[in-house]
């Protein structure tokens, strides 16, 4: 199935094609005025087209063997040398002077591509040059009667022809340029996002860490109204065991798993991947008994459910420390720092248990 056209997807093909793209309309142009001097019949222009024809047939082969530089210098120099050529046979009415105009935007537009930074003052050198061949047209032809005479009607047509260039050049090449430049912007935005969210989340589980999950537990706390709310700090039993067993491969895996099993069954909370084998739940709106109930299955669940790896059964579970917010706490850590230390003490205890309550 055919894609649907649409503008985005035709100035995203022109922005990646720019270069052929106006080498075709710049062939195109000139295969309008072979047409035009025909009809005519001033055969020296003739002639001259057909070379500029030819000229943007050879950028066509340099282009697709990279050669852009010269590409570039092509362009300026042949629009250059047939604005002075043709206005020099013709006469200023007949509208030649417009490419030099019709260049300009072109200029710019490719010059920002191919030169960065303090080489961009070049286009500066670049332009007063084109301005300067400007000059001397209008110099050299606008009161000199031409050698040729085209007849008035043709001198209508090859003016609205050379103006129709002029600014078709001018907005599509400014419109090129904001299109590109948005894109650009979008694609930092992006960018500059996902390093946000890179920042905020572990990369192996895809759980928050450190720097995104305690604001949340803060802001929780600043609330002057946050409601019941428990905190739970897990720990992998004999984790550096799984790691000497089935390497690092394998711990890795290990650690996807039960973070998986924890988002699974633990919606609407907000999970970090505390350090190493460590994690840590804030339950929001969970009083204390139905999360010692929820942090017991959990416990289970782990238990239950082994990592599967290279067809091996990797069976681990978790000890768990658990305590409920209340107006003694002031800081995240502080609560945490009371998980952190039941779940230690589960450690020291037996492991793969839930710790409720200070023991000691």
């Amino acid at each position: 199935m055919k894609e649907k056209f649409t503008v985005d997807k035709f100035m995203h093909f022109v922005v990646h094609n720019g270069f052929l793209f106006t080498i075709a309309v710049m062939g195109l142009v000139h295969a309008t005025l072979i047409y035009l001097m025909v009809i005519a019949d001033v055969q020296p222009l003739v002639r001259l087209n057909i070379v500029s024809v030819i000229v943007y047939l050879f950028c066509v082969l340099l282009c697709k063997i990279g050669s852009i530089m010269p590409v570039y210098v092509s362009l300026l120099v042949e629009v250059a040398v047939y604005a002075v050529i043709s206005t020099g046979y013709i006469g200023w009415d007949c509208g030649s002077w417009c490419f030099l105009v019709s260049i300009v935007p072109i200029i710019l537009y490719f010059g920002t591509f191919l030169f960065k930074g303090n080489k961009r003052l070049i286009l500066i050198p670049i332009l007063v040059l084109h301005f300067a061949v400007y000059v001397y047209m209008y110099v050299a032809y606008v009161d000199e009667i031409p050698p040729v005479n085209v007849g008035n009607l043709m001198k209508t047509i090859l003016m609205i022809f050379s103006s129709f260039v002029m600014i078709f050049s001018i907005i599509f090449y400014t419109w090129m340029y904001i299109y590109s430049s948005e894109k650009e912007l979008t694609s930092l935005e992006e960018k500059n996002e996902k390093l946000s969210t890179d920042a905020h989340v572990d990369a192996l589980t895809n759980l928050l860490n450190r720097r995104g999950f305690l604001p949340l537990v803060n802001a929780l706390m600043d609330d002057k109204n946050p409601g019941h709310f428990c905190v739970a700090f897990l720990d992998i039993d004999n984790f550096k065991r799984i790691n000497d067993s089935f390497g690092h491969d394998g711990g890795d895996e290990v650690l996807r798993h039960i973070s998986g099993l924890i988002r699974k069954e633990m919606g609407g909370c907000e999970i970090c991947r505390w350090g190493g084998e460590e994690f840590v739940i804030l339950m929001k709106d969970y009083d204390f008994a139905v999360a010692k109930e929820k942090m017991e299955y959990i416990r289970k669940f782990v238990e239950a459910n082994p990592t599967v790896f290279y067809n091996k059964r990797i069976s681990a579970t978790v000890t768990i420390g658990l305590e409920e917010y209340s107006d003694a706490y002031h800081e995240p850590d502080a609560i945490i720092k009371v998980a952190d230390g039941r779940m230690y003490y589960g450690k020291q205890h037996g492991k793969n248990i839930l710790i409720a309550e200070d023991m000691e």
